[in-house]
């Protein structure tokens, strides 16, 4: 890796003094529980309401606390800030840290901090409170983000921090977009899940558990300040939210696929690109006992078996079945990101030719049309989850596309954890889409994967991960990483290869926004269909208020065109 770009300042609505003392003038946020029908936005831009309420998603069950969990892909996280944030192009971009560097053996890193950063009870945010946080989320058992190589964080000063790698880590200036820096002085692992201080652009208000929470911007904020003075983040489920929506209570609503053919009046359907990907792991073992389960699957051992489905189904008829149509078919579990490798696309619905594939490998159909070989017979089940209507439509669309193989599929539904804990022997659905390429590839494709429930093992892939994450070369981690995915002659994808996971399908974010409302640019959403949407939160505004703001940009650009001739 590069060294980091020194700090540009970002374009605001209101900032610095200016922005505490507009916030004030306001007034503070109230802690009134979302009743009222709202008003159609105005026209003059001065009497725009600024109040927003919205529905984005279930309510947290960890609450707030970066250091168990919250916003652990680094796309929301409102609260708090990161050494580096992930811009509209999923690059890397300073936040609280000016630069970086990197050692020559890729061990060491070095971050400067702004010096302007401050926690939202106005208290100065130094190195310190960067190792403690680091230190703390590593050793806690708790953390989402896999900070295991991470041998020591060293405070050089109050504004310089540096890492010490057990071993190189390519992937570590992604990990740094990935964790909030919370202030040592005042956490509690008891009670900052519920009051999280933070250098970020809110402050939590309220916390009504099972309803609401009230947020409102942070006076203290380095950069870009929210003209809301209180935005409402309501917990519903899908239906219910739509009723909101439609009765006017909502500014914006997450939608699923159930929902999105309804109409809002004053709402418009907003559909977002995602790299949030589903798809089934493929066990490529046979069955046998480990640790007192079964794994591995009888079935999907064969490769023969999982290559008529990947080329067999129709992944567009699944999108259309399960999913209304909104989301996008896909070979790969990478699609639109820098990292991903074009050679893993291929033409699926081929039925004649996964026949063809069966009948050569010796699974040949029976009396009632499912496929039989050696005394197995071409049946499994797979799961979805209780608590995701997606998963379980797209396992049964799935389904019905494996019969027309014959290859009969029974899909169930099953608690997530019980989901995971015999994914290894029955494939479940998988949900997944980082912007941290190794947070994908090495999860699913190491052969010590964390989601490796396909039990993949190939010595060709360990390597290319390997030297993805040993070089300190941008390019050569990038060329690496789409090796590891194919490389020619092996790996996980393409029409050539192993294919332990069969992917379906990219499901788009879906909500319905209020009219005039600005959502600022949205990059293409990780995984977590919901939250990613607020990860920049403070650049929504009305459309008066950023035409506004762009004349007077321009005006003022004008100004100094002026002043240098």
């Amino acid at each position: 890796m590069g060294n980091g770009s020194a700090f540009i300042s970002r374009r605001g609505f209101l900032k610095g003094a200016a922005a505490a003392s507009a916030l004030a003038a306001m007034g503070g946020a109230t802690g009134i529980l979302a009743g009222c029908s709202r008003e159609e936005a105005p026209v003059s831009s001065e009497s725009l309401p600024d109040t927003l309420t919205i529905y984005v998603g279930s309510e947290p069950e960890d609450g707030f606390d970066p250091l168990t969990g919250w916003g652990y892909n680094g796309s929301y996280i409102l609260f708090q800030s990161r050494l580096l944030k992930f811009d509209t192009d999923m690059q890397l971009n300073p936040d609280l840290a000016t630069g970086w560097s990197v050692s020559s053996d890729g061990l060491e890193y070095t971050f400067t901090l702004r010096e302007n950063a401050r926690f939202s009870d106005g208290s100065d945010l130094t190195a310190g409170d960067v190792a403690f946080s680091y230190l703390t989320a590593r050793d806690n058992g708790a953390s989402t983000i896999d900070l295991s190589k991470v041998a020591e964080v060293n405070v050089e000063d109050d504004y310089t921090v540096v890492f010490r790698l057990s071993e190189p880590y390519s992937s570590f200036p992604q990990v740094t977009a990935k964790l909030g820096i919370v202030p040592e002085r005042l956490y509690n692992e008891q009670t900052y899940r519920s009051d999280p201080i933070g250098s970020g652009p809110f402050k939590l208000d309220q916390w009504d558990a099972g309803q609401q929470i009230i947020i409102s911007p942070n006076e203290f904020y380095y950069g870009t300040i929210s003209p809301f003075r209180r935005i409402t983040l309501l917990f519903l489920d899908g239906e219910t939210s739509l009723a909101h929506a439609q009765s006017g209570e909502l500014d914006v609503a997450m939608v699923q696929p159930e929902y999105a053919t309804s109409s809002v009046n004053g709402m418009t359907l907003r559909t977002f690109d995602t790299m949030d990907t589903r798809g089934f792991n493929l066990p490529t073992a046979a069955e046998s006992q480990k640790d007192g389960k079964t794994v591995g699957n009888n079935v999907t051992c064969d490769k023969a078996i999982r290559k008529a489905l990947n080329i067999g189904v129709d992944r567009s008829a699944i999108v259309e079945g399960a999913l209304n149509g909104i989301g996008t078919p896909t070979t790969a579990l990478i699609t639109g990101v820098p990292w991903a490798n074009s050679a893993c696309s291929y033409k699926d619905g081929r039925l004649d030719e996964a026949k063809k594939l069966l009948d050569d490998a010796g699974w040949k159909e029976g009396s009632d049309g499912i496929r039989e070989k050696d005394g197995v017979r071409a049946e499994f089940s797979i799961t979805g989850r209780t608590d995701d209507m997606q998963r379980y439509n797209i396992a049964e669309a799935f389904a019905q596309q494996a019969q027309k193989l014959g290859i009969k599929i029974n899909a169930t539904s099953a608690l997530w954890s019980d989901c995971k804990a015999q994914s290894e022997n029955v494939p479940t659905c998988w949900g997944t889409g980082d912007w941290d390429p190794s947070g994908d590839l090495v999860g699913y494709y190491s052969s010590t994967g964390s989601y490796n429930h396909a039990q993949y093992a190939n010595s060709a892939v360990d390597q290319h991960i390997h030297s993805a994450l040993a070089t300190t070369d941008d390019a050569v981690a990038l060329s690496e990483w789409q090796k590891v995915q194919w490389d020619g002659t092996t790996g996980p994808e393409g029409e050539n290869g192993d294919m332990p996971f069969i992917w379906l399908v990219s499901i788009d974010h879906t909500y319905f926004v209020r009219n005039g409302l600005y959502l600022g640019e949205q990059p293409v959403h990780p995984h977590g269909h919901g939250w990613p949407i607020v990860g920049n939160l403070e650049e929504w505004m009305w459309e008066e208020q950023r035409l506004e703001e762009e004349e007077a940009e321009s005006g003022s650009s004008s100004d100094d065109a002026g002043k240098e001739k």
